[in-house]
């Protein structure tokens, strides 16, 4: 009997449609078991093929991906990863079937119709594989209620400037949303953040945290000086460091390589934040694939100003970048999503 990985191929065009199939198909462990050319079509493909993971096509006539993603994830709930095309209106839909419940997202290269959807063919094998591993209670999850802190967190040293910095990677954009809109304009603390994304979902990202949160939200440049009660989101495409320049903390975008695949990078961040020794860090690694986090948070343990917060496995959409964090016991805290918020206050305010 075969065990390999079922996939249901959804795009309004027959070339892309018979593109993506051809990439995955290329890897052994998967296999295309059927195609859909627009939402509807979808639905009763997954009714009659039953696949353990689609790919869907954000923008298609009759029924767009979005709507028939949240058609699916209520109906018969499994991984789904977006196609999408990198427009304005793309990123936001896409960041709308994130929140729906999609485990991951890919960019085509150059518009609907991309002649060279091969130079991503690596990225929809890898995405659409490990999609499955995804945690679907964790992406169907509502909102839940914080529960209340009992537990004394370590005092914090009184004046020295304090750094929130988040690293996340899949299913990071629902998680950013659940922490972020939990925090008080009056947070004494910036935040910096970097989520694997690429160039123009960041400043979508951006946009939509800013729009939901008492926060100010907003896509990091270079010569950011860092303020209390607002977030600075990594560039999709740059590396964020922060660097002291007139006394000032600021933020610097750099174009260096990318690490393990990523720019931006989370040991990036970390790392630039262990070389400055008059703040002190609260770093948390949340939802991801991957282990990017885990060598920057090793170099921001040495110092003496460092709390740390991996998200708990229950709530992560994929327990990649918290469990290597974890097992390399640079974990303060090991806390679920709906608490990171609570946790963050009460450690900006000891």
């Amino acid at each position: 009997m075969s065990t390999s990985i079922r996939v249901l191929v959804v795009d309004d065009s027959a070339f892309m449609r018979k593109v993506i199939s051809d990439i995955i198909n290329e890897d052994p462990r998967m296999e295309v078991v059927g195609v859909g050319r627009h939402g509807e079509d979808a639905i009763k493909k997954v009714e009659a093929l039953d696949p353990d993971v689609i790919t869907l096509d954000v923008e298609m006539p009759i029924m767009s991906g979005l709507e028939a993603l949240k058609i699916i994830m209520n109906m018969k709930p499994r991984p789904v990863v977006m196609i999408s095309s990198k427009t304005k209106i793309g990123a936001e839909t896409t960041l709308q079937a994130i929140e729906a419940g999609a485990v991951d997202f890919i960019t085509k290269p150059s518009g609907a119709i991309s002649l060279d959807i091969n130079k991503v063919a690596n990225e929809i094998r890898e995405k659409v594989f490990h999609s499955v591993k995804a945690n679907l209670t964790a992406l169907k999850q509502h909102e839940q209620k914080p529960v209340h802190i009992t537990k004394q967190l370590p005092a914090s040293k009184t004046n020295v400037q304090k750094v929130i910095a988040i690293g996340t990677s899949t299913g990071g954009p629902k998680a950013l949303k659940a922490v972020i809109t939990q925090l008080p304009a009056s947070l004494p603390a910036p935040i910096i953040i970097v989520q694997h994304m690429p160039a123009g979902f960041t400043k979508s990202l951006a946009e939509r945290l800013d729009r939901l949160s008492e926060l100010t939200v907003k896509e990091a440049k270079s010569g950011d000086i860092l303020q209390d009660g607002h977030v600075y989101i990594a560039p999709g495409g740059y590396h964020l460091e922060l660097k002291v320049k007139s006394r000032e903390l600021t933020i610097e975008t750099t174009l260096e390589a990318p690490r393990k695949g990523h720019r931006p990078s989370v040991d990036t961040m970390f790392e630039s934040l262990a070389s400055i020794s008059q703040i002190e860090v609260i770093a948390v690694v949340m939802t991801g694939m991957g282990t990017d986090g885990t060598l920057g948070l090793k170099e921001l343990k040495k110092g003496p100003n460092c709390y740390s917060i991996a998200e708990a496995e229950e709530s992560c959409v994929v327990f990649g970048m918290p469990k290597s964090v974890i097992q390399h016991e640079l974990a303060d805290e090991v806390v679920r999503l709906e608490n990171i918020s609570q946790y963050l206050l009460q450690y900006c305010q000891g």
